[in-house]
């Protein structure tokens, strides 16, 4: 078994558990390298303390998970299957107990945790999450050369955004725009849907683009993410079009210093409550602190938001081999809104910027 699996076993030995029944696609992945969207059918990976783990699959994908590399039980079924029935036989043949059981709380459905009580003999449920954060948390240099790729091609994804802008074109044009260059550069997934926010909406942290025209005088957000090898990046970019307001211009360089002040901040032993802390003294100082309703940043990697979470409360340790983001946003209503992110590794002594699109401010003409 791989590296994952093992720590996993030991963990399971020393916690006393009997097994963990892992069901989230992106851990599966991570522990197997089988990658797979079940959709509502039943995807799981059962790992024992002594005993050979199994997987549980789709009939349809066993083949799929064979070429990923997976070399232990795979056990399909077909939709007029039972999959827990199957699971449960397996286990009997390893004349196996299952009384405490590690579970991904986070992610099983209250459906399949009573499926599990059933067909296990109500085993005590616990959970594995913190176990998996901490082992996801620290990147391998394989993971790091994924994360690399995801933000070198993220940084064409805006370039090329940025070059779609023109007077009258809608943000879902540019949307569009994005999507089908990435895609005939081979792109297949990207970390979540595309956002591209013009003029009063930027001040949406979450927006959603629609059939808003770019106008001059406009700030035009990016924020998006490209999958690669099944790591994720993300980056937010704002650029002016045309001459912008006073304010506006005051709003982008309070977002920038205090993005580049928290990155010049990350390096190993110091807080992800200083690095919050760093990037919101400098906007609240401005007079914008509550026009800052969000964290500073989050982990990344399998997934596009990652343990841990850069808050203003939030004492853990920075690491070697941590990487997340830094987004600090300014959203002042019917004004503009600013974000600025990029994604950050934590190197033995300080930090390595991932996504490298320019930061200074762009006025397109």
């Amino acid at each position: 078994m791989n590296d994952r699996i093992t720590e996993l076993q030991s963990w399971l030995q020393v916690n006393n558990l009997d097994a963990a029944f892992l069901t989230a696609p992106d851990t599966i992945f991570y522990c197997s390298g089988f990658q797979s969207d079940p959709h509502e059918r039943l995807l799981a990976l059962v790992i024992f303390q002594n005993h050979e783990p199994f997987l549980v699959c789709p009939q349809m994908e066993v083949a799929e998970a064979k070429r990923a590399g997976w070399t232990a039980e795979i056990i399909g079924y077909n939709d007029i299957e039972n999959p827990w029935e199957k699971m449960s036989e397996s286990v009997r043949k390893r004349k196996l107990t299952l009384s405490y059981l590690a579970i991904q709380k986070e992610h099983l459905n209250v459906e399949r945790s009573e499926h599990l009580t059933h067909y296990f003999a109500a085993p005590a449920l616990v959970s594995v999450e913190e176990k998996l954060r901490q082992m996801r948390m620290i990147k391998t240099e394989s993971e790091l050369n994924n994360l690399r790729e995801a933000c070198r091609l993220a940084d064409i994804a805006v370039d090329i955004g940025v070059h779609e802008i023109k007077e009258g074109k809608t943000e879902i044009e540019i949307v569009a725009a994005i999507e089908y260059e990435m895609k005939k550069r081979g792109v297949r997934d990207f970390s979540f849907s595309t956002m591209v926010l013009t003029g009063t909406n930027t001040a949406s942290p979450h927006g959603t683009p629609g059939m808003t025209k770019v106008r001059r005088g406009d700030l035009v957000l990016f924020d998006l993410g490209i999958v690669y090898e099944g790591y994720c990046s993300d980056i937010t970019r704002t650029v002016a079009y045309g001459d912008i307001s006073d304010k506006q211009a005051d709003i982008y360089e309070t977002v920038r210093r205090a993005q580049e002040a928290a990155i010049s901040a990350s390096k190993p032993g110091v807080t992800c409550k200083d690095i919050d802390i760093t990037a919101r003294t400098i906007i609240r100082d401005k007079g914008y602190g509550i026009y800052f309703p969000h964290r500073l940043g989050h982990g990344l990697g399998l997934s596009v938001h990652e343990y841990p979470s850069l808050t203003e409360t939030n004492e853990l340790i920075l690491q070697q081999g941590m990487v997340y983001t830094i987004e600090p946003g300014i959203y002042v209503p019917n004004i503009a809104g600013v974000r600025i992110e990029d994604d950050i590794y934590i190197t033995d002594k300080g930090c390595e910027i991932l996504t490298k699109y320019p930061k200074a401010l762009q006025i397109i003409q």
